[in-house]
């Protein structure tokens, strides 16, 4: 029978301290601290425990399946968390809701769950609230998304911009949380540009060794098609120094990572090899098929760029016929390779 003298929360520790008997020292040492009112500690083993409760999965990098069957982690908010969620930090409070928030099996339940946490947020005036707010409304955001509803996703992710462009001394977790949603619409979208540069923010704020290995082998193929497809991307050296890259080396799609190289050095001979030797896993890949003609010229273009830095800076006058042996193409083809190449510079130039 439990003490008439303990709190609703301490009752709640107790009975699952009984039930679950392998976690008895977890809920033994969160009544101990709620006790004692040592939030900050609390916190730190509630961060703990949340570890040992999820597993990372492969679609968003702050998404979970939760080890725990059932709602242990929604029942461990609304009996015990909530008791106290407002002494602890919010941010740290906001990163625990959102993954309490995978527990709910229906979606409208999840947003009407994580709708309450703001409210909750909003009405204790901190004066740091927007970033909290900011990092749950993404999770709502990624809900919507998997619902099929990019308007709403859309919405949220143009507020969360407004809210965090007129911030500074932004926790990094808020902006990896933004930019990581905002990489997924442009996906959803096949808006490969947008996702590029969102995914390379996202990346900006993110330990890239805290990521499962699969984890980052998807990104890094994703990553890699965008550079390849997305509008006016001509510089792949960003990409290629970054770390996540080198999970295509060593794999089946090891192609991908010498198709950019030769990208980035204007290499078509390589790039025609390449497709030769990789004919059938670049047939499976439809959006390089549909895209065919739009990766060739593409790499015509950084054909030029390459045979234009590799000359002398008192030697930059070039004959079409040069470009013609190169690029394999007609001198007529050249010309409508210089301008396209020009309107292509302008671009960049503009979104710089």
């Amino acid at each position: 029978m439990a003490d008439p003298s303990m709190t609703g929360a301490l009752q709640y520790l107790e009975a699952q301290r009984h039930a679950q008997p392998e976690l008895a020292e977890w809920y033994s040492a969160f009544a101990d601290l709620y006790q004692r009112k040592l939030w900050h500690q609390l916190t730190l083993k509630l961060e703990q425990f949340v570890r040992l409760a999820v597993v990372q999965v492969r679609r968003f990098p702050d998404s979970y399946s939760c080890v725990f069957a059932g709602d242990s982690l929604i029942q461990l908010y609304h009996n015990f968390i909530a008791e106290f969620e407002t002494k602890i930090n919010l941010l740290k409070f906001a990163h625990f809701a959102v993954v309490v928030s995978h527990q709910y099996s229906e979606k409208e339940a999840a947003i009407s769950y994580l709708d309450g946490i703001i409210e909750k947020l909003c009405a204790t005036r901190d004066l740091r609230i927007e970033e909290t707010i900011v990092y749950v409304k993404m999770q709502i955001a990624e809900i919507n998304l998997e619902i099929g509803n990019q308007k709403e996703c859309k919405r949220l992710l143009e507020q969360g911009k407004s809210t965090l462009d007129s911030m500074t001394d932004i926790d990094p977790s808020v902006h990896a949380k933004y930019y990581w949603m905002s990489s997924q619409y442009h996906k959803s979208r096949q808006e490969f540009a947008e996702f590029y540069k969102s995914t390379l923010l996202h990346l900006a704020y993110t330990t890239v060794e805290t990521l499962s290995e699969s984890f980052k082998l998807d990104l890094a193929f994703d990553l890699s098609l965008s550079a390849l497809l997305g509008d006016n991307i001509y510089n792949f050296g960003e990409l290629l120094a970054h770390p996540i890259i080198n999970s295509l080396t060593g794999t089946n799609v090891e192609w991908l990572y010498h198709i950019l190289h030769a990208f980035n050095t204007g290499n078509l001979l390589r790039y025609q090899e390449l497709c030769r030797v990789h004919n059938i896993a670049l047939c499976a890949q439809p959006a390089l098929v549909e895209n065919e003609k739009k990766l060739l010229e593409k790499i015509n273009i950084l054909c030029l760029m390459e045979i234009i830095s590799s000359r002398p800076s008192e030697d930059r006058t070039i004959p079409l016929s040069v470009i013609s042996e190169r690029t394999k193409l007609s001198i007529e083809d050249v010309e409508y390779l210089l301008m396209k190449s020009l309107s292509g510079f302008r671009s960049s130039w503009m979104h710089i």
